[in-house]
């Protein structure tokens, strides 16, 4: 059995046996290994995926042409390596969700509440809800990359993924963080809900009066939550996929901080899974694994030299995968774990606060491209490959600093957070305001030159 095999091959290049007596005990390592043939699955179709895609890409005349400064590469490259990684990433969600109906294709971690559990005793499945929203971030992506379109059309299409997911509650209850706590020290009653069987939630019930009663109701109830966390995952979408698309200046470099993120996602949900944390335990890792898979297998054609680029496809779609991973941790309540999630992925965070601040203070646009972005200025300074083995070694040092947070208290993430935060805030205002007064002083030698 393909799992079993490979399970084998894994634990032998770890140096792992089990003990004389043949039982192992449950680590975060055991529950991994059954989960590997999601990575496999995913890693091999993007890797069979993207010379196809680049043919297509370049029969279609779907290229990036180097006409803009900024742009590192001389030769046109072609583009639609997005949907590869698309096809890489369902394919590996799509062979979990078979491992559920087909004995031997998947090695599933144990779960002891039945309400985390299908009919069949499996851990539930990826909803279709995320896969849905992976589809519409990939298609919307693709067609700007075919025929383009418009800021507001992109981020329309966004929201709409995000919606996908707050219909199925996907990452809603993160927000009982922060709600309830509030509600705890204002003294608001706090309700308990039991969605299904075995499955408890607590929330704020807002009650809105009618006019007269319908169906014997004499109010509405709001649940304070779902609509807090809906508008969470609102901004949290258009936060993450954008700051995915704007990292994405420099061969490899997105793909390779999203795998590297996607890695330590991966060690706080096996975390989460080993102390049964709630229902979405098994989908977190299996979303992990796919997207550390694709991303893997797109690398090597997406490494400088690149011969194919993810496009917006691409970058929307590694940022929206992550943005799920990430609103999901804090899925029973615990938002901290969210912000450890953030801290992991904070490279691209930072490199769009940067850029948001620097266009504000200089009165563009925060839409218009610039070459001031963290890629660019490393890039003129190390090269290209330079560059981007930098970022991928700050990539790998917050995504360890996320993952031992994850391992603390609530207070010291949201301490650590909150100085993160600050830090980029003060850098952001600073390097702005630097660029701001060479701006002037080129427009006023500019000035001088031409009146003399």
């Amino acid at each position: 059995m393909m799992s079993t095999a490979v399970n084998s091959v894994w634990g032998a290049v770890l140096g792992l046996a089990e003990g004389e007596s043949g039982a192992e005990a449950v680590t975060r390592l055991s529950i991994f290994h059954g989960y590997v043939p999601v990575f496999v699955v995913a890693f091999l179709v993007t890797l069979c995926a993207t010379p196809i895609m680049r043919k297509l890409a370049v029969m279609n005349g779907v290229i990036d042409r180097p006409n803009e400064a900024r742009k590192v590469h001389r030769m046109p490259i072609a583009y639609l390596g997005g949907v590869a990684v698309y096809l890489g990433l369902m394919a590996g969600i799509l062979y979990s969700f078979f491992g559920t109906q087909v004995p031997g294709l998947m090695d599933f971690h144990a779960v002891g509440n039945p309400a985390h559990l299908t009919e069949d005793g499996h851990p539930l499945p990826v909803p279709v809800s995320i896969m849905l929203g992976l589809t519409i971030i990939m298609l919307v992506g693709m067609i700007d990359d075919v025929v383009g379109i418009s800021p507001r059309v992109k981020i329309g299409g966004q929201l709409i993924g995000a919606a996908a997911l707050a219909v199925n509650e996907v990452g809603v209850r993160l927000a009982g963080g922060v709600v309830l706590p509030l509600a705890k020290w204002a003294n608001v009653a706090i309700t308990t809900l039991e969605p299904s069987p075995g499955i408890k939630i607590d929330t704020v019930l807002l009650h809105i009066p009618l006019p007269f009663p319908i169906a014997g109701y004499p109010a509405i109830p709001i649940d304070m939550v779902y609509w807090a966390g809906t508008g969470i995952i609102a901004i949290a979408v258009l936060g993450l996929c954008n700051a995915s698309n704007l990292i994405d200046g420099l061969d490899g470099l997105l793909t390779g901080t999203t795998a590297i993120a996607a890695t330590g996602l991966l060690v706080v949900s096996l975390g989460l899974a080993l102390a049964e944390d709630g229902p979405r335990d098994a989908q977190r890792i299996v979303l992990c694994m796919a997207l550390l898979g694709a991303c893997l297998g797109f690398l090597p054609h997406n490494f400088n030299p690149a011969v194919i680029f993810l496009g917006d496809a691409g970058s929307l779609l590694m940022g929206f995968t992550t943005c799920v991973i990430i609103i999901t941790l804090g899925d029973t309540g615990k938002t901290y774990l969210v912000a450890a999630g953030l801290i992991i992925y904070a490279v691209p965070i930072i490199d769009t606060s940067l850029a948001i601040v620097r266009r504000k203070m200089a009165g563009k646009p925060i839409s218009s491209a610039d070459d001031q972005h963290l890629h660019h200025m490393l890039k003129r300074a190390l090269g290209v490959k330079g560059a981007v083995l930098s970022l991928y070694a700050v990539g790998a040092v917050f995504a360890v600093i996320g993952v031992a947070l994850s391992l603390s208290r609530a207070r010291s993430v949201y301490v650590v957070a909150i100085i993160v935060a600050a830090y980029i805030a003060v850098t952001a205002i600073k390097v702005a305001r630097i660029r701001h007064i060479e701006d002037e002083a080129k427009a006023f030698d500019a000035k001088k030159a031409g009146s003399a």
